[in-house]
């Protein structure tokens, strides 16, 4: 039996990615770094004008050979995108320094598009960060880590937030300023925080590092006992506590009162090195003293050998 030979037409190859909607190209294009969505515009006339109206902007200096070829293309794209078009996410992730009116800019034109997410990873050399950073009404998550270039060095918090729809914040490597009474507070103003990261950062002077939030459900710490004094927490809608530490662990005042963190139910504690198992074990029954409620205790190899030492305790 012969088989049919099969025609085919070299000159006629269906796109049938062209022929999708804008609404879903987008959507595809909103996937890929900015350098890589830009470049779509050489496929035909009809991906010509497409990027320009990119919801996501995820502004990525590891594929550019120099910081000046990306600061460039970063100019280029905020100059070129169209206006008229909501933006949704914005992420600048810089390996390099860099300039700081280069990340000025893109703070201002993704705040003044009433942007909702905003994520930006960079090494900057300065040390306040403009007003425009920490006022915009439409913002609903943040991720910073913007640390000088020294490392032993870090920005300073500011006071003063106009973040009303915030509801995810992520910290890394900030200084956080002490009030009159001698504790930090930084995210009282914050009306509608559910998630908060903090990373390495510190309180200036190492004075007491206070989260008080009547939202928060979710809170991460990541650093050393040396980052802070004390950390005290009034979060009485509290429902999952990590905390993760290198070296030790610090004397955490876990709350107020201790009906506010009776909503607490899981936990997490994740420790590199102990410098002292007794100091520790008596720093852990505190806390399980305040986390009477809670449904889960997760503990890392380290950590576990703390329960030991507090049986050991009760000999005494």
């Amino acid at each position: 039996m012969k088989r049919g030979k099969k025609k085919y037409n070299d000159d006629v190859k269906e796109d049938r990615i062209s022929d999708l909607p804008d609404c879903v190209l987008l959507r595809i294009l909103s996937l890929l770094d900015a350098d890589e969505a830009v470049k779509t515009c050489t496929i035909s006339s009809r991906w010509r004008h497409i990027w320009k109206h990119l919801p996501t902007l995820i502004l990525c200096s590891s594929h550019f050979a120099r910081i000046k070829s990306f600061n460039r293309f970063v100019s280029r794209i905020l100059c070129l995108r169209d206006v008229s078009t909501p933006l949704h996410t914005v992420e600048f992730l810089c390996r390099g320094v860099v300039d700081p009116r280069l990340l000025k800019k893109v703070v201002t034109y993704a705040v003044s598009h009433n942007v909702e997410k905003l994520r930006v990873h960079a090494c900057c050399d300065f040390q306040h960060f403009s007003s425009c950073f920490f006022s915009c009404h439409t913002l609903t998550s943040l991720d910073l880590c913007v640390g000088p270039p020294r490392t032993d060095e870090r920005l300073l918090f500011p006071k003063s937030l106009n973040l009303p729809a915030l509801t995810t914040l992520s910290l890394e490597s900030f200084a956080f300023c002490v009030g009159d009474d001698g504790c930090a507070e930084p995210f009282s103003a914050l009306n509608s925080l559910n998630n908060l990261m903090i990373l390495y950062c510190n309180v200036l002077d190492a004075q007491s590092l206070c989260i008080s939030s009547v939202t928060l459900t979710n809170l991460t710490i990541v650093g050393d006992p040396a980052y802070y004094c004390t950390v005290e927490l009034s979060t009485p809608s509290l429902f999952t506590f990590d905390f993760v530490c290198r070296t030790g662990i610090p004397v955490l005042k876990l709350c107020r009162s201790k009906i506010n963190l009776s909503s607490v139910k899981h936990v997490n504690i994740e420790v590199r090195m102990w410098s002292d198992y007794a100091d520790a074990s008596l720093v852990l029954l505190n806390w399980l003293a305040e986390l009477a409620n809670i449904k889960s205790l997760t503990l890392n190899h380290t950590a576990l050998k703390v329960p030991k030492a507090m049986f050991d305790l009760r000999k005494y």
